[in-house]
């Protein structure tokens, strides 16, 4: 909290009464107005604590008008009621008078935006506009002048329009534009040109004038009237940011205006606030947007502009106000969001905006401000001002002038004695192990203070005070002048500071010691003790400790340079040590003076620094190494709470040296710190504060214990000790039970006190119990929960157990939390987590124990991290929280949404909210019973709501309940909407009409009607109209009961038709036993399905008719006698396919199957297939399977039928003969498929035989086939054989004998590896092959050799002419071919013709041109004049075999 230190004025004697107060924007300067009734006027400037400034008096016989500080200079401008206006200026301690132009009050005064220019006008209407020098000279005549002949009373300079852009011109200037220069020249620029550039200065205003008019000076010096209002200006605004004007007048009539870029005004918004009139008001703006207003009444008047709202600001009496106490004057401070009030008792009431805190962005009108700490002063309060950038406030009663600074509250802690400041001069002392609480009233403006249990010190820079407790009040114990800003006190002695040294005193202020520092280490300014250990701190970044368990103070811990330990280090902002003096924990600043996110704790046993940075959550360890370096560890301590805090206090337990507590903010709220001992605003809010408590151990390093919002009603963590944490409480909240009552007064308890998570309900505890909860609280943090467990097992109180149960909801330890539960007494909760064991996942088990012990929001989140939205649905139900039960059944547990709705419906009308729960049933859709049953108390009700829905169920109840009432007429209106006709036929039948009850029934015909009707019409014996209506309900069996019992026969056949079969054969016995329709019984039957009696009837009575429709019906699932019966009768009458298949049906396949040889009936594949008996069945074995299938596929062969055959015969395992039906078939195709899933030799020879009875020259496909088939079957001597016509076949159609020979090799080949019966004949064909092949090999031979030996080329070729039965080889026609054709190349015609004679001899039928080209015997008849012979046409070629891709078969060796 922040206390405000008034300091009134010291004024020089001569001074008055003061009636005017201004402050400078930025130094902390403030001049005062006064008059005397003997001296006059005169004005005088103050520093911040009211010391007047030596000089700056100035005084003249009349009085002050008015007052303007220059917005950044020293240049004070004061006008006066002779209208003299001079500027004072405060640095050279000078005079400057404004030339003598005003001859009455001046008033307005005022600085242009730039400085350089000064607004003066008077009271006749007189308005000038000087230019100014630096040091407040004026600078020539007047800029302008002009006369309004009436009185000024506002003026307000108006922010400049975007001009030239002065960059672009100063560019022009330096780079030689003549223009440029000038205009920066003010000797050589004319009144426009300066006027120009003086609208990049602000010299454009608005003046008010007395009658109610607003003017408008533009650059140019222009004047024209913009606003016009019916009263006096009481105060006028300029909105910069929306370009606005704002007048309020005397009879607080406001007006928005709209203000062009030239000046014109267009008026947007008049309204008349509400207040008193006639009283001069006190009017501020906030931000451009909120008028505030103070009119001498008990409240404050707020008008939003921007929403057109307004809003009160009264004075609670809980902060000290009294009734009737008016305020009369106000302002705001922007900078601290302050707004503050003067009344006239003497008191300053303030506020503070929370509008723009993270967590109140949705609050708005007086709710964005809250109350603070009042300030008291005396006398009637007419005119504060905030001023400076020190945000100081200056206060005029009209007797003096008071200075408010603003200073932290000091408090402190130590040895269960707490001390917090309430005023400046008053401090609230709570002697907590005593339960006393003293109000300690000094005559200093304490700034800080110490307490121990002997004692407490206070101090304002100047003097120290010490008071120890006596009886009922607090006795001075001694007083020193000492200007040290800092003290500690440890038992006797009182440790101060100086330059350099730390002075241990005696409480009466004698030096006994001194602890030196050298210049290098600093001045120190830091101070704490904790147990009997005293840390120092100097400005430095020093630090060093201290042992004062004896009698002189020693050092515990040498002096240590922050800089060394953390090189990034700014400065120290506070230091602590811990309880035995291992451990200092130090709060840092960075370089520019910021807070810094982190804390350094020194080990001074181990000489380590570990710093713990809170906005990252990074932990650093650095360790000192003999040779000055450093070494660092770094590991992360995890936890998302704490990201962006910073902390801004610390402290350790007074007696446990493991326990740490910090007090962090959110950075932004941090940042805003000035340094100060609680840098922060006492309105924070509790989301934006934590409290954080730490083990910091050697072994385990830095464990976050706990960590919680500060509650609200407290305003600054103050300590720890164990058991609890300790608070100052805010103004306000002390009060109640905690006032401790003294003899004469009662004196608020400003400590407040919470325990540590583990130690609620242990407040009391002994030292062993306390010591066993702390090692409990360790061991928890560190994550041993056995360690825990043993801490604490010897403790009988459930709340220790309880606490320990709760902690193992954060460490999910369930085994545990049994014991805890048991030792507890809590047998629900164990019988709850022994019935949770069911669920798979750990968070929902550990969900249930939370909820048990009350950790509803751990239960809530544990649900959903394991996302078990269903039971999170059950808990939200059992809880209470239905508008989050029914949030998770709309956005996650569906499937339990209808009964979340029925759930909660219950629950509301439980509660009496019928109204809400009949919507919820309806979201259920249980509203059809739900809600007449909720209604039958309100009948009336309940009518309304049934006509509103519209709904058939529920006219159907309603319509049933007014039958049971009697209200029949009703009633049927109601079953007539609810389309109930059973209900309308049923309740005209009870009244006796018939006739409407069955033209119900017959437009409807409801079954449930019609049957009602038919047993009304049989109970009046009508049996026709019975019978009609039971056969419109469909209740046939009743129907033939009648016609039965009255002999209506023929009805009874056809209801019987469209009955059940057991109707069927009720019918038909009722025809065999009347005997004389029987073909009626016969039919009935065969429709019930009872065949074998409808053929017993119909053989019985000769019905052949009926006999074939019985026949045709039957099938394999019938009887096969009866089937066997019917199929003799089949082929009695001719009927030979329906007797097969009755046969067939009788699983009878032999005689099926004869019977088709027999009438030579054709097999299809339909009867075929139901002649095949499954391998699986038991009917035939096997081998009769096999036969009987060979025996069809016979006979399909003999039908013709080969493809039926072929499946038959593969069916029934032979093969080879399903491959010669195959074959009879002729279809290519399926011989080649099944000779390839056959697998059989025989089969592949088969197929390969008759390929190569096809036309295999054209099919390249057939070729590949053939050779695969004899391949695979083994028939080597066959394919040698194919090979050797393929050969043949090359050289008669293609002439290709590079392609026969290579025929012929295969041929070899196959042919040599094959096993023949006979090997003589063998050997004969392999010596006719060879010859074959080396007659084929000298002709290939011959002809390649031609281009390299043409000569010996044709030797060879008349060689092999010469050979014997060449010709069955190589045709005698190619070789005197080729020969021709080269005599033909080397000219050699009559060779040619030779050779050409020679040919024709020996082949005198052949054709010449199939040999040789046609061309080439023109050209030798030509080469020798011979007639030509034309030869005839060359035969139609084939491709060629190998022309295709070979078939490479590898012919194994095996036989």
């Amino acid at each position: 909290m922040a206390l405000y230190f008034d300091h009134r004025i010291k004024a020089p004697n001569s001074v008055g009464s003061p009636f005017h107060i201004s402050w400078h924007a930025v130094h902390p300067f403030l001049a005062v107005a006064s008059l005397s009734t003997a001296s006059g006027g005169c004005v005088d400037i103050y520093l911040e604590q009211g010391e007047h400034v030596p000089e700056t008096h100035i005084e003249r016989s009349f009085r002050v008008t008015s007052l303007c500080w220059h917005p950044t200079r020293l240049l004070l401008a004061v006008g006066w009621e002779t209208g003299e206006v001079i500027v004072f200026n405060k640095q050279d301690k000078e005079q400057h008078t404004v030339p003598q132009t005003h001859i009455t009050d001046i008033t307005v005064l005022t600085w242009s935006t730039s400085g350089n220019c000064l607004v003066s006008g008077d009271r006749l209407g007189v308005l000038l506009l000087w230019r100014l020098d630096q040091r407040g000279r004026v600078q020539g005549t007047p800029l302008l002048k002009h006369e309004y002949e009436k009185h000024l009373t506002h003026c307000i300079f108006r922010l400049p329009p975007p001009g030239e852009d002065l960059v672009q011109l100063a560019r022009a200037a330096v780079s030689g534009d003549e223009k440029a220069l000038d205009m920066f020249n003010w000797k050589k620029s004319s009144f426009g040109s300066f006027l120009k550039m003086g609208s990049q200065e602000g010299l454009s205003f608005f003046i008010s004038l007395m009658d109610g008019s607003v003017h408008y000076v533009d650059e140019k010096g222009k004047t024209t009237c913009v606003a016009s209002t019916d009263s006096s200006i009481q105060t006028l605004f300029y909105i910069e940011k929306r370009e606005a004007l704002v007048v309020v007048t005397e009879t607080l009539l406001l007006s928005l205006y709209t203000v062009m870029p030239e000046g014109k005004a267009e008026e947007v918004m008049k309204v008349k606030l509400s207040g008193k009139t006639g009283l001069r008001a006190d009017i501020t703006l906030i931000e451009g947007s909120l008028l505030v207003m103070a009119i001498g009444e008990a409240v404050l008047r707020f008008w939003n502009l921007e929403r057109g709202e307004n809003y009160l600001l009264s004075l609670e009496e809980k902060f000290g106000f009294e009734k009737g106490e008016n305020i009369n004057c106000v302002c705001y401070c922007k900078a601290k969001g302050l707004l503050a009030a003067g009344t006239d008792k003497g008191r300053i009431a303030m506020w503070k905006t929370v509008a723009g805190s993270p967590s109140r962005q949705e609050v708005e009108g007086k709710d964005t401000w809250t109350p603070q700490t009042p300030t008291e002063l005396e006398g009637n309060i007419t005119q504060i001002k905030w001023g400076s950038r020190k945000n100081l406030l200056a206060v005029n009663n009209t007797s003096s002038i008071v200075i408010l600074r603003e200073q932290a509250m000091s408090s402190h802690f130590h040895q269960q004695v707490a001390s917090v400041q309430v005023s400046p001069s008053l401090l609230n002392v709570s002697f907590l192990s005593m339960g006393a609480v003293y109000s300690l009233r000094t005559d200093m403006h304490i700034s800080g203070v110490f307490a121990t249990k002997d004692a407490v010190a206070v101090w304002n820079g100047k003097h120290v005070a010490i008071f120890e407790p006596s009886e009922a009040t607090l006795r001075n114990a001694g007083t020193f002048l000492c200007e040290s800003p800092v003290l500690a006190m440890h038992e006797e002695n009182v440790y101060t500071v100086e330059p350099n040294r730390v002075q241990v005193r005696t409480w009466q202020g004698t030096v006994k010691q001194l602890l030196l520092f050298s210049e290098t280490e600093g001045n120190p300014c830091f101070l704490d003790i904790c147990g009997n250990f005293l840390v120092v701190g100097t400005d430095f970044a020093h630090f060093k400790s201290f042992d004062l368990s004896r009698r002189e103070a020693k050092v515990h811990c040498n002096c240590k340079n922050l800089a060394e330990l953390i090189p990034d280090v700014g400065s120290i902002v506070s230091l602590r040590c811990n309880a035995n003096g291992s451990k200092i924990s130090i709060l840092l600043s960075k370089a520019d003076n910021t807070p810094d996110a982190r804390i350094c704790f020194y080990d001074v046993e181990m000489d380590t620094v570990t710093v713990f940075d809170l906005k990252t959550g990074q932990i650093d360890q650095r360790e000192r190494l003999p040779f000055n370096g450093q070494e660092t560890n770094n590991h992360i301590f995890t936890d998302e709470r704490l990201a962006n805090y910073i902390p801004v206090s610390h402290y350790w337990d007074q007696s446990e040296p493991r326990l740490f507590v910090c007090e962090a903010m959110q950075e932004a709220l941090g940042a805003q710190a000035t340094g100060g001992k609680q840098p922060y605003a006492e309105d924070t809010t509790t989301e934006d504060v934590l409290i954080l408590s730490f083990f910091v151990s050697e072994d385990h390093g830095f464990l976050l214990h706990d960590s919680f919002p500060r509650p609200p009603a407290y305003q600054t963590l103050l300590g720890m000790e164990v058991p609890h944490y300790y608070f100052t409480k805010k103004p306000g909240e002390a009060d109640g039970e905690d006032r401790v009552h003294s003899e004469h007064h009662s004196i608020p308890q400003m400590v407040a006190r919470r325990p540590l998570r583990d130690f609620v309900g242990l407040e009391d505890c002994d030292k062993p119990t306390r010591d066993a909860m702390l090692n409990f609280s360790f061991f928890i943090t560190v994550g041993d929960m056995d360690e825990a467990f043993k801490s604490i097992k010897l403790i009988k109180s459930e709340a220790v157990w309880e606490n320990m149960a709760c902690m193992c909801v954060k460490t999910q330890r369930l085994d545990v939390a049994k014991v805890c539960l048991g030792n507890m007494g809590h047998a629900r909760g164990a019988r709850a987590l022994r019935d949770a064991e069911q669920e798979p996942e750990l968070e929902a088990r550990v969900a249930m124990l939370a909820t048990q012990l009350g950790m509803l929001e751990d239960a809530e989140q544990l649900y959903k991290k394991c996302k078990r939205y269903d039971l999170l649905n059950k808990f939200f139900q059992a809880s209470g929280q239905w508008q989050k039960a029914v949030e998770v059944a709309e956005q996650y547990d569906r499937v339990h949404l209808r009964t979340t709705y029925y759930n909660y419906a219950r629950h509301l009308e439980a509660n009496g909210d019928c109204s809400l729960a009949l919507s919820y049933y309806e979201k259920s859709d249980t509203h059809r019973f739900e809600v007449p049953r909720m209604l039958t108390e309100d009948l009336q009700s309940l009518e309304l709501y049934i006509n509103k829905m519209k709904d058939k169920t529920l006219w159907r109840w309603w319509a049933q309940y007014l039958e049971s009432q009697a209200e029949m007429d009703a009633a049927l209106h109601y079953y007539e909407l609810a389309q109930d006709y059973f209900s309308l036929v049923r309740i005209h039948c009870f009244q006796g009409n018939i006739p409407k009850a069955a033209e119900i029934a017959n437009e409807t015909g409801n079954w449930a009607a019609s049957y009602h009707l038919a047993r009304q019409y049989e109970s009046q014996e009508d049996v026709k109209q019975a019978v009609c209506f039971y056969t419109r309900a469909q209740a046939f069996n009743n129907a033939i009961r009648l016609c039965k019992e009255n002999g209506f026969d023929d009805q009874l056949m056809n209801l019987a038709l469209l009955s059940s079969p057991e109707d069927m054969i009720e019918a038909a016995r009722y025809y065999e036993e009347k005997g004389d329709q029987m073909d009626r019984a016969v039919m009935l039957y065969h429709k019930a399905g009872h065949f074998s009696k409808a053929l017993e009837l119909a053989f019985a009575t000769q019905q052949f008719a009926a006999l074939q429709l019985i026949a045709e019906d039957l099938d394999e699932n019938s009887d096969p006698a009866l089937l066997s019966r019917c199929s003799d009768f089949c082929i009695e009458h001719k009927q030979f396919e329906k007797a097969v298949e009755l046969l067939l049906a009788a699983k009878k396949y032999h005689e099926a199957l004869q019977l088709c040889l027999e009438q030579n009936m054709t097999i299809t594949e339909e009867m075929a297939e139901k002649m095949t008996v499954p391998k699986d069945s038991k009917v035939l074995s096997e081998e009769s399977r096999r036969e009987l299938l060979e025996q069809i596929a016979n006979c399909c062969m003999r039908q013709g039928n080969y493809h039926l055959a072929t499946k038959k015969y593969t069916q029934a395992g032979n093969k080879l003969k399903a491959m010669r039906a195959l074959l009879k078939s002729g279809d290519t195709e399926k011989i080649i498929f099944f000779a390839g899933v056959s697998r059989q030799k025989e089969i592949y020879i088969m197929a390969a035989n008759y390929l190569q009875s096809l036309d295999w020259r054209k099919e390249p496909e057939i070729v590949k086939n053939i050779i695969s088939f004899y391949t695979k079957g083994r028939a080597l001597d066959l394919l040698a054989g194919f090979y050797d016509a393929c050969a043949q076949v090359e050289i008669d159609e293609y002439q290709n004998y590079d392609k026969a020979h290579g025929a012929l090799t295969e041929a070899y080949k196959c042919l040599s590896k094959a096993k023949a019966k006979s090997p003589l004949d063998q050997e004969t064909k392999l010596a006719q092959l060879q010859n074959k092949m080396t007659l084929v090999k000298r002709f290939i031979q011959a002809r390649r050799t031609y281009t390299e030996d043409p000569k010996e080329s044709i030797r060879q070729c008349e060689l092999l002419l010469e050979e014997t039965d060449l010709d069955s080889t190589i045709r005698i026609g190619d070789i005197y071919g080729f020969l021709v054709e080269r005599h033909v190349q080397m000219e050699e015609y009559q060779m040619a013709y030779r050779y050409l004679e020679e040919m024709r001899k020996k082949l005198p039928s052949a054709n010449m041109s199939y040999y040789m080209d046609q061309r080439t015997m023109d050209t030798v008849y030509r080469a020798l004049g011979l007639p030509l012979t034309h030869m005839l046409p060359e035969r139609t070629r084939h491709n060629s075999i190998e022309d295709q891709e070979e078939v490479v078969e590898e012919v194994d060796n095996d036989p």
